[in-house]
């Protein structure tokens, strides 16, 4: 049987207003991420109260996260690209150290 080899890496989940969907992807595209996952209609409660998660008028009505998974050397340029964002508007980035196999998928 092969032995499973592991990769750590970084998960970053990015949570922001749909409005701004673009201006985080296009980051994360320019920084060299390989893919990421969204999901869209967030429900939660933080800072500024219960945020519901359902469709208001359109899709950038809701917040929503970008999961993006990528090697440690990624994590701090991309936080210097949404530091200035974050200073504007509200969100948060949460970061794990995760592990993962077949790093190929997440490397260039």
């Amino acid at each position: 049987m092969n032995k499973v080899n592991f990769s750590t890496v970084k998960k970053l989940e990015i949570i922001l207003s749909g409005e701004h969907q673009a201006f985080a992807t296009d980051l994360l595209d320019n920084a060299g991420v390989t893919g990421y996952t969204i999901i869209n209609n967030l429900s939660g409660k933080g800072r500024h109260g219960f945020h519901e998660g359902h469709l208001m008028f359109n899709e950038e009505d809701v917040l929503i996260m970008i999961i993006a998974v990528v090697p440690e050397e990624l994590v701090e340029p991309i936080l210097e690209g949404l530091e200035p964002f974050y200073s504007e508007h509200s969100g948060v980035v949460f970061i794990s150290d995760i592990q993962v196999t077949r790093f190929v998928k997440f490397s260039k």
